[in-house]
């Protein structure tokens, strides 16, 4: 069975939208079935034919009745118990997609994409409101960051909501606070690193007079936003680039001595780190 796929996306409600290219119409009884790359639990579902003979076949999927928990799943086409990994010749990756999905109120978001050897799987992670980061640097003595508010319910017009972003050190329970800026779900934030070193003097002076992780602190950045009732962790998942604290290595900057710099966590949250 010659079948590729050359067209996959997830839309706004949850549906798997497939493009196929094939040699011969699919047999009745094929399914498409998907299996947890970790667990090895299958969902199936039949596809059927679609009748003539034709050089292409288009497919739409409903992924919520399926009960699909979070992981990778690798897609498959089953027939008379044979199965075989559906190739793909699609990226499966536009940004202004993953932003206009993430507009939406969800507890789970789906994404499809294409593995490093050319197949096609779905990627499920728990999709609870938080601040996608895209943009942070270091200028005036101030770290600033902006981004996106992912899965808030929030719409993506004018309006301005009141805002605050909160570092936490949790070593110590030290906090700062700094207004944060808040139009539609578009955020903007600020905070002064002289008023970080103060809140935590005692670590910051460790951290300038020795190299040691045990001197270093890690403050944990979040935004209370009106109109939204949890706290939302700055993070930044997004896009296609996993293990972000491998990946992504930001310059330090230096205030009385004492380094701070940025960082992701294993699960891409963000954090800032002061000296170490």
């Amino acid at each position: 069975m010659g079948v590729v796929v050359t067209d996959a996306e997830v839309t706004l409600a949850d549906v798997l939208s497939l493009r196929l290219a094939i040699d011969e119409p699919l047999e009745a009884g094929t399914e498409l079935l998907l299996r947890h790359r970790t667990t090895g639990v299958e969902r199936g579902v039949r596809l059927g034919t679609p009748g003539a003979r034709a050089r292409e076949a288009t497919l739409a999927v409903s992924l919520a009745p399926l009960d699909l928990t979070a992981g990778r799943w690798d897609a498959y086409l089953r027939r008379d118990g044979k199965r075989s990994r559906l190739r793909s010749v699609d990226p499966g990756f536009s940004l202004d997609h993953l932003d206009a999905y993430a507009l939406c109120k969800r507890t789970l978001a789906y994404r499809s994409y294409r593995t490093r050897n050319g197949f096609l799987a779905l990627k499920i992670s728990d999709a609870e409101p938080v601040a996608e980061v895209r943009a942070i640097w270091f200028r005036e003595g101030r770290f600033e960051v902006m981004g996106l508010l992912a899965y808030t319910g929030l719409e993506d017009d004018d309006s301005r909501h009141e805002a605050t972003l909160t570092l936490d050190r949790r070593q110590t329970s030290a906090r700062v606070t700094a207004t944060a800026f808040v139009q539609g779900v578009r955020f903007h934030a600020a905070v002064s690193l002289v008023d970080v070193l103060a809140a935590d003097p005692d670590a910051a002076a460790g951290a300038a007079s020795s190299a040691s992780s045990a001197s270093s602190g890690t403050w944990e950045p979040a935004l209370q936003v009106e109109g939204v009732p949890t706290s939302l962790k700055l993070g930044a998942r997004l896009d296609d680039v996993d293990g972000k604290r491998r990946r992504l290595h930001y310059p330090s900057a230096k205030v009385d001595g004492v380094p701070i710099r940025p960082c992701y966590t294993a699960d891409d949250e963000l954090r800032i780190e002061v000296g170490g």
